[in-house]
């Protein structure tokens, strides 16, 4: 039997209008330290997103979603922080913030795969 390893992960989550504190799971972060994974999934579906916030720029939301997306590949495609160790890029990403894309709190979980864990937990959450 292959040996599980611990992950973490964070529902990434849109907030259309920070001050009423609603959300749609947009995405999904996993780390794993044990294997030196960190990637992540995403799903924008417009007639969803523009049903809960008719004024979002899709555009907008979607060049920030990739932003995640570099950073969690690493190298210098993801500036700065994409440079960064991979334990403190996943911490950077799922840093507490008030702006329209939040991570939610970090959780826990043992995989033997961490991209099928990551490809669950988005259809999860997600879809």
């Amino acid at each position: 039997m292959q040996d599980r390893h611990l992950f973490e992960y964070a529902v990434i989550r849109l907030v259309p209008r920070v001050e009423r504190e609603e959300f749609l799971n947009v995405g999904v972060i996993l780390y794993c330290k044990s294997l030196r994974f960190l990637e992540m999934t995403m799903t924008i579906d417009p007639n969803r997103l523009l049903a809960f916030a008719p004024d979002l720029d899709l555009k907008v939301v979607e060049q920030n979603l990739q932003a995640f997306a570099r950073i969690c590949a690493g190298g210098k495609d993801g500036g700065p922080i994409g440079q960064q160790l991979i334990a403190d890029r996943f911490r950077w990403i799922t840093a507490m913030r008030s702006t329209i894309l939040q991570t939610s709190r970090v959780h826990p979980g043992f995989c033997t795969n961490p991209q099928l864990a990551l490809e669950r937990l988005h259809r999860e959450l997600v879809l």
